[in-house]
């Protein structure tokens, strides 16, 4: 078995607390393997035939995925690769992606997915950081890791899906059919300690280089065990359906880990398209469906909405950014169902809270914590902040932030994983506020608070009112420096079609907030943008419009 050094992990004292819900301890008592868990005992209970992923018109049924997940272990094996080795997947949405999943489960690697929309810099980082012994990649995904090859450190096998053989071989690297095609469909699956590392997560990148985030095989199993039955609720038989890349660290506990824990069938989208989306929830029966805030307000948008067949549905559900009182309004308005949202993390697996903790969701919140997690809110000077005041979120559950490898780069992540553990707590980097109820309201990531004329705003607040407007499709309030306040609030709009920035249109808006905000908290200044610049995955990118301002011009001064 490889071994993990001694320095790849901080030091255990400056781990966050991982507490095992006793309801899930037997499944992490002993020796494990996760694969054995999520995908080969519902094989072992006579479920074999049964779908386990839906792909267009194909239909993969259990023992198909465990076969082919056995022949990816054996061919790995033959590799040299061995058990804690790292593997990075950087797949697109197929049945392979899932089944090269389980097999390097099965061999007791660790699986690194690597999203498909890094370019060369981020996945040569990533490679050379996270030492990958192999490294499977969608064909259509290469030219970045061709781009990027001649600075990888590591002899990786790299392992091309759906390339020319021809092609592959000329460049030295593998052809992931031929491999299979040599191998045994059985395998004897590698049983691991619940505290080997089951995978490794990285951060998207937006704020620097990808983190690496260890997580360990009994946070993968409980996680996803806990996610199912408190928020999704699947069982054998249903369909889970969504867009969400696999070898993105959000989509790979949604379509590799959670569902599989059920022992329900998932339902593969290539590429996410509004109609692509509502078409395939009608083909392969959708029961629960889960999406970016973004993809909602895009169907949402359709003309023809309604030709197609959500019957099936029962749940729908969101997370990755703030899904807006006024989105769940309009969704439930349209098909009379809510959207169930939550807050999860790529430094916490999956989800940590969710509205689902509710018998109704409530507007503009992520939910409450999930059984088994702990949340607290402090303020700046450590106490304890009240009901409806806004501090710093801190996590404490079965699942927490180690980071990879922080001696690196002059321990750079040594010192991050000491200033975001506090008593055993994770602290997420999210400004909240709890009422008294327990219910979350996410604020803003605590670098984009604005600290204004002594106070501290929250820009999910403002944003809140402002999207509110009819002519306002999205918005993004920032603090824009000011030799006076400090940081002077500035709301980017985008406006919805055929409406046209002007001074006029600009004191409207705010106008009418004026209901819902103190005047302190009110923009100061109003910028119309053609569109609110955001990840592919629908986060804000706050640091690109601070750093924009200057440039831009059609700003309109109110106060």
């Amino acid at each position: 078995m490889g071994k993990i050094p001694a320095d790849y992990l901080p030091p255990k004292e400056l781990w966050p607390d991982l507490i095992v819900p006793d309801e899930f301890k037997s499944l992490v008592a002993g020796p494990v393997n996760i694969a054995e868990e999520f995908l080969d005992k519902w094989v072992k209970a006579g479920r074999g035939a049964e779908p386990a992923i839906l792909f267009g018109d194909q239909k993969i049924s259990f023992e198909q995925l465990m076969k082919t997940a056995n022949k990816v272990a054996n061919a790995l094996k033959i590799l040299g690769i061995e058990p804690q080795d790292r593997v990075g997947m950087r797949l697109t949405n197929t049945p392979d992606a899932v089944a090269i999943n389980f097999g390097l489960q099965k061999l007791g690697a660790i699986p690194v997915p690597v999203s498909p929309l890094w370019a060369k810099e981020e996945i040569e980082f990533t490679l050379n950081n996270a030492e990958f012994a192999a490294f499977f990649v969608s064909a259509p995904l290469m030219a970045a890791v061709d781009a990027g090859r001649k600075d990888f450190q590591f002899p990786t096998k790299i392992i091309v899906v759906g390339g020319k053989v021809d092609e592959v071989k000329a460049k030295g690297d593998y052809d992931y059919a031929e491999l299979l095609s040599e191998a045994a469909d059985t395998f004897e699956n590698v049983k691991l300690s619940p505290d080997d590392i089951g995978v490794i997560l990285y951060t998207s990148g937006t704020t620097g280089q990808p983190k690496g985030c260890v997580h360990f095989v009994k946070e993968v199993i409980i996680e996803a065990n806990l996610v199912n039955k408190y928020v999704w609720k699947l069982k054998p038989g249903e369909v889970l359906g969504g867009s969400a890349p696999v070898s993105f660290a959000a989509g790979y506990g949604t379509f590799c880990l959670v569902p599989f824990a059920a022992g329900a069938t998932i339902s593969l989208l290539p590429k996410f398209s509004p109609d692509d989306m509502m078409s395939i929830i009608g083909k392969h029966k959708v029961n629960v469906v889960t999406g970016l805030p973004t993809a909602y307000r895009k169907l949402l948008e359709m003309p023809n909405f309604g030709d197609y067949d959500i019957s099936t549905v029962r749940m729908y559900t969101s997370g990755g950014d703030a899904l807006t009182g006024k989105t769940l309004a309009l969704w439930q308005a349209k098909t009379g169902k809510p959207i169930w949202e939550g807050l999860g993390g790529t430094e916490m697996v999956h989800l940590v809270t969710s509205n689902t903790m509710s018998d109704v969701p409530m507007p503009d919140s992520i939910g409450k914590a999930l059984p088994g997690f702990e949340v607290k809110v402090v303020k700046e000077d450590g106490s304890t902040a009240a009901a409806g005041e806004v501090g710093s979120m801190l996590v404490k559950g079965p699942t927490g932030t180690v980071y990879w490898k922080p001696y690196v780069q002059d321990s750079k992540l040594l010192k991050t994983q000491k200033k975001g553990m506090k008593d055993g707590y994770n602290m997420m980097g999210d400004a909240v506020l709890m009422d008294k109820d327990g219910f979350i309201f996410f604020q803003a990531r605590e670098d984009d608070m604005i600290k204004s004329s002594g106070f501290r705003l929250a820009p999910s607040e403002i944003e809140d009112a402002i999207v509110r407007h009819p002519m306002v499709r999205d918005t993004a309030v920032v603090g824009i420096p000011d030799e006076i306040l400090g940081q002077k609030v500035v709301a980017m709009v985008e406006l919805e079609p055929h409406h046209t920035p002007s001074l006029d249109l600009a004191k409207d808006i705010i106008n009418s907030t004026t209901d819902l905000l103190a005047k302190y908290k009110l923009p100061r200044e109003v910028v119309f943008l053609p569109s609110i610049p955001r990840t592919p995955t629908g986060k804000m990118i706050k640091k690109e419009m601070r750093k924009s301002y200057p440039e831009y011009k059609d700003k309109f001064k109110l106060l």
